[in-house]
């Protein structure tokens, strides 16, 4: 079992795979759009925290800049219906700590945001992800019923902004960019002005 990878970045290709040279082996490794950035310049020396996913006919080497990532990306594969390429599409829309709010906010529409996610699959995704990540004050009992039937457990603000801004006009890509990070306890009003001045930049 591959756990991590550090070597020379040699080759980045456009199908989301990194090409990296470990003492004279270069090692195929697919990763999210966000981590093929950060990986920066090629002849780069990075460090890759890897999951290596076997099946019957091949094996593949998926990496993450963090080894927190690593730990979200495998707790989506073990949920039922959610391969790889999923798990990625996820991560690419939700970074651990996005990811974690949502399912703290029990928020499905920000699930769906996220490419060949829709409803049925989100409300399943907020049960089987809290059980598998740790979540400080997250009762899943107490939840499973409102993600089954589609109901969030209330508004967030984060949502309130969400929906404020596709009112707007706003696309997904554009919205999801707006939202992603923006402070805890902070309220609608005060989101929404933050998340307008990120997309007049």
């Amino acid at each position: 079992m591959i756990g991590s990878v550090r070597g020379e970045l040699i080759a980045r290709w456009p199908n989301g795979e990194v090409l990296v040279e470990v003492a004279g082996i270069g090692y195929r490794v697919v990763v999210t759009a966000s981590t093929a950035v950060e990986l920066g310049d090629l002849g780069s020396v990075v460090l890759l925290h890897t999951h290596h996913h076997r099946r019957e006919d091949s094996e593949t080497l998926y990496g993450f800049a963090t080894a927190e990532e690593r730990m979200v990306f495998e707790a989506l594969i073990g949920a039922h219906g959610v391969g790889p390429s999923l798990a990625l599409a996820i991560l690419g829309v939700h970074p651990p700590a996005s990811l974690l709010r949502v399912l703290a906010d029990d928020d499905l529409d920000a699930l769906c945001l996220v490419p060949g996610v829709g409803k049925k699959t989100a409300a399943r995704l907020l049960i089987e992800l809290k059980s598998r990540l740790d979540i400080p004050g997250i009762d899943v009992a107490a939840t499973a019923g409102s993600a089954r039937t589609g109901v969030a457990g209330g508004a967030s603000p984060i949502a309130d902004v969400r929906n404020a801004l596709a009112e707007l006009g706003y696309g997904n890509d554009e919205i999801v960019e707006a939202v992603r990070d923006l402070p805890v306890g902070t309220d609608t009003s005060e989101l929404l002005r933050l998340a307008l001045q990120r997309l007049a930049l």
